[in-house]
């Protein structure tokens, strides 16, 4: 195919041509490896096939995603002449040589950084612009040339504010200088991101794990990674992101789907699960758990063959002491302390000139004598029975619990109608993190190398811990946002959180600069920081988007007619849909929707071209994004939590889910702190 070497968009598509029929060309070179004569088992060969079919996965080449986004022109140094085109992913030619590098590698990171106050050697940067996957645009930045001024990206914008559908995309293409920092800052320390709407810290969480995945790859990929989101749907929403920056084994899950250990089937009161979160919980836990170690009494007698060996019961309990005194788990010295009694035994026996070895301390560890008194003073514990005794057996509870939690807040842990077992019993979501601690205080819980945690704020000083036990080893990155707290135990300072995190080093970023939501719909919602997060600043949005806020009123008896005239206005722009509303209000929503022929989607459903409406309760609001938002009844979202304060917060998340514009439909008074000018 001939190209116009005088027409740059011709040799820039050339470029992407070739560069897909590259990537095409590695993809076919994986697929035709033959491991026939390399595999020494089948062990062996199931291994590398399945590395095979990650590797072949990781080069998928989608249609609809340009292969790269960006070019620089190096001036000097090393890089004299260079010109990399940056990309998701790395892509070589035949001969080895780069035609697309890796957004990750430190030479695209100027991509993101340089500017005409600090050039950094570029001497161009060019952006492109695509309609589905054809390249249809590019626009230039002369970093090196002085008579050009500094300016905002048309096209930069317009992938900002580009219409969705679908589940979450990644940013790659649009990532700002401050949040290129977080996203490359070092995989040993942990972050926190504190964020308001639209300041992109959920994508930069999820970049941070693409990139230290590129720079770390090996140590990843012996610990693992995990990220952990505040539902189901939300994970659903990001579930994309990743792959398409071609890592598929990030694992994601809920901080319920951590502390799985029994059941969950009831539901506790606001004021319990406030207690049963409290921080304090973990030391009536250890009391407990450690409550089960009594000293012997009586001394041991081992009998092997036709000897007997004593061991006094003053030094069985200078065992049993010296193991409680050491920072160990439960469990561990559990399993330690037959060992160290047989050790006792075999002391006695090369005094008397014997000369035993490991199998007899073995036998000896083993002996039933030895395993009655290990039996006696240090019986085994069920994390989940413990707890189950702790929330029915008032005295139990009083006697772990003295000097740490009062009468009042004993009784709200304590359950109207005791269960009869671990099957039986209803827990609660505050239950199962509590059995959680309780396990890890009987054996360690396995660390990874990095957590992901969104959503952050909603987590009680309990779940934080859960979290932190999956991190011990490794570093973790935190985002959340303070005036988004709509749980009773949300975190009131950062500092808090990460201390129960046991991370307390932690450094903290805050992103102040809006991208996603327009400026007039994010200074409407922030009227609402004075009266549930004094002292927070409000976000500063970078998009003007004039007409993206309407308030309409109407009549009690044609609300839900005004909502569905609302969404089909709405659906007379591109893009995805949300229509927020308080719980109470989806079943009445949903029926209005229906009567009038309006097909809709539930939150975790994926949106696609026909199908562009999801209803959305406002409790499952957080993190998720749509083009336009309509917003029912502002005051029915306030009142349908347990306090004010928890019901602005919610209303403030629900109002700030528009990307282009955001339509609040109300029969009801508005709340007055957002009715106030």
């Amino acid at each position: 195919m001939s190209v116009d070497v005088d027409d740059p968009l011709a040799r820039e598509r050339a470029h992407l041509s070739a560069s897909r029929a590259a990537l095409r060309a590695m993809r076919e070179d994986v697929e035709s490896l033959d491991i026939k004569d390399v595999t020494a088992n089948w062990v062996n060969a199931v291994i590398l096939t399945r590395q095979i079919e990650d590797r072949i996965k990781a080069l998928a080449d989608l249609s609809d995603t340009p292969l790269f986004f960006g070019r620089l022109d190096y001036l000097h140094t090393t890089q004299e002449g260079q010109r990399f085109y940056i990309g998701r992913r790395h892509v070589h030619d035949a001969q080895g040589d780069p035609m697309v590098i890796d957004w990750r590698a430190p030479v695209s990171q100027p991509y993101y950084q340089a500017s005409k106050k600090d050039p950094q050697d570029v001497g161009l940067r060019r952006r492109f612009g695509y309609t589905g996957g054809e390249l249809t645009a590019y626009e230039d930045e002369h970093l090196s040339d002085p008579a050009e001024l500094e300016r905002t990206s048309r096209l930069l914008q317009a992938e900002i504010e580009r219409p969705r559908v679908g589940p979450m995309r990644d940013i790659v293409a649009t990532i700002q200088p401050e949040q290129d920092e977080i996203v490359r800052s070092d995989l040993s320390g942990t972050v926190c991101v504190q964020g308001g709407p639209g300041t992109g810290k959920t994508a930069v969480g999820l970049h941070r794990v693409a990139y230290l995945l590129y720079a770390h790859r090996e140590r990843l990929a012996r610990t693992g990674t995990l990220v952990i989101g505040p539902n189901r749907s939300f994970l659903h929403y990001i579930e994309q992101v990743l792959p398409a920056l071609g890592e598929l084994e990030v694992k994601q899950a809920t901080v319920d789907d951590l502390v799985a250990h029994v059941e969950v089937r009831g539901t506790d009161e606001a004021a319990t699960a406030v207690v049963k979160g409290d921080a304090r919980m973990a030391e009536v836990l250890r009391r407990a758990v450690w409550s089960h170690v009594s000293l012997p009494t009586e001394p041991l007698m081992v009998v092997r063959g036709s000897r007997r060996w004593r061991v006094p019961a003053y030094e069985l309990e200078e065992i049993v002491q010296e193991l409680t005194d050491r920072d160990i788990r439960y469990g561990a010295a559990r399993e330690a302390l037959p060992q160290r009694i047989a050790h006792a035994v075999l002391v006695r026996m090369e005094q008397a000139g014997e000369a035993p070895d490991d199998r007899v301390q073995n036998a000896v560890a083993r002996n039933a004598a030895v395993k009655a008194v290990v039996k006696e003073c240090w019986p085994a514990v069920d994390p989940a029975k413990l707890v189950l005794r702790l929330l029915s057996d008032p005295e139990f509870l009083a006697e772990h619990a003295a000097g740490i939690l009062d009468e009042d807040e004993q009784k709200l842990l304590l359950w109207a109608k005791p269960a009869r077992s671990v099957k039986t019993a209803k827990w609660s979501a505050a239950d199962a993190v509590l059995v959680d601690e309780a396990t890890d205080l009987v054996e360690r819980t396995h660390s990874l190398g990095h957590v992901v945690v969104d959503e952050a704020q909603d987590l009680s000083p309990m779940q934080y811990r859960a979290v932190g036990r999956r991190c011990t080893t490794g570093s973790a990155t935190v985002l959340g946002d303070l005036a988004q707290g709509t749980t009773p135990w949300a975190t009131q300072s950062w500092a808090q959180a990460l201390a129960h995190l046991g991370k307390p080093d932690a450094v903290v970023e805050e992103l102040t600069a809006g991208f996603r939501v327009p400026r007039e719909v994010i200074a409407y919602a922030s009227r609402l920081l004075p009266h549930m997060s004094p002292g927070l600043a409000p976000v500063e949005s970078v998009r003007e988007n004039p007409g993206s806020l309407e308030i309409r009123r109407a009549a009690p008896e044609a609300l839900d007619a005004s909502v569905v005239a609302a969404c089909v206005d709405a659906l007379a722009h591109e893009g995805s849909i949300g229509l927020i509303a308080a719980d109470a209000r989806i079943a009445p929503l949903a029926k209005a929707l229906a009567a009038a022929g309006l097909p809709h989607l539930s939150p975790g459903e994926e949106t696609t071209a026909e199908s562009r409406l999801t209803l959305v309760p406002a409790s499952l609001a957080k993190g998720l994004e749509y083009d336009y938002v309509v917003l029912d009844e502002p005051s029915a979202v306030v009142d349908g939590e347990p306090d004010e304060r928890t019901g602005l917060r919610r209303l403030y998340v629900a109002l700030t889910r528009a990307v282009s514009g955001l339509t609040v439909v109300h029969a009801t008074d508005l709340p007055e702190q957002l009715d106030a000018a």
